[in-house]
């Protein structure tokens, strides 16, 4: 359905996207030297679980509504920026801890999973920009665009994973080393925090 060179450009415009400074390659960075590689990887696939939800959104044309109504795309606006906010707010308050292997870590990483899902779908700037970006690609002679739009968005999503994946290995491999001092974790957390704080202020401020 979607020729060799078409998936080819796609791909090469996804990586570049992906490389691009943006608030859920930040995500993955900070969250992969807080909590470590593992911890990065969770919220990686978080953050592509909510690249299916807008490919999804795309598809059956509910991204349309966030083009064109005010009200919905300033609500999910400041529910993004809220919860950017919420996030800020927990790494304010948090003090370093030494690491330890345990149960809680895996239950970290299933709430970094979460966090990123709701990093991602919060964020109506994605669902415009795949309502701009993917149809591009997509040729309605070929065979239904929706289907189109489909692979596409998986096709993005490898793309993603693979990105944004070797920056949480690289950032949590420096992570570990930084977790050896107490003091170091609290000024981690507080960038973190600075960062998040950051990120909801540049979400509240978006406009259409």
């Amino acid at each position: 359905m979607i020729p060799l060179d078409v998936a080819l450009t796609f791909l090469f415009a996804s990586v570049v996207l992906a490389l691009v400074p943006g608030p859920d390659n930040i995500f993955v960075l900070t969250q992969s030297a807080l909590h470590g590689r593992r911890s990065g990887i969770a919220v990686v696939f978080g953050l592509c679980t909510g690249v299916i939800f807008h490919s999804c959104a795309v598809a059956l044309g509910v991204a349309v509504i966030f083009q064109t109504s005010a009200l919905a795309f300033t609500v999910l606006k400041f529910l993004g920026a809220a919860y950017l906010a919420y996030l800020a707010w927990l790494s304010f308050r948090t003090k370093g801890s030494p690491l330890v292997a345990g149960e809680g870590l895996e239950q970290d990483r299933w709430k970094l999973y979460r966090r990123g899902i709701l990093m991602s779908i919060t964020n109506p700037k994605v669902s415009i920009f795949f309502l701009a970006f993917l149809p591009q690609f997509a040729d309605p002679a070929r065979g239904p665009v929706s289907l189109a739009v489909l692979l596409l968005g998986a096709l993005f999503m490898c793309s993603t994973v693979v990105i944004f994946g070797l920056i949480a290995l690289l950032a949590g491999s420096l992570g570990e080393y930084l977790h050896r001092s107490k003091n170091v974790q609290v000024w981690l957390h507080k960038i973190a925090g600075t960062v998040y704080l950051g990120l909801a202020v540049k979400l509240a401020l978006l406009e259409r």
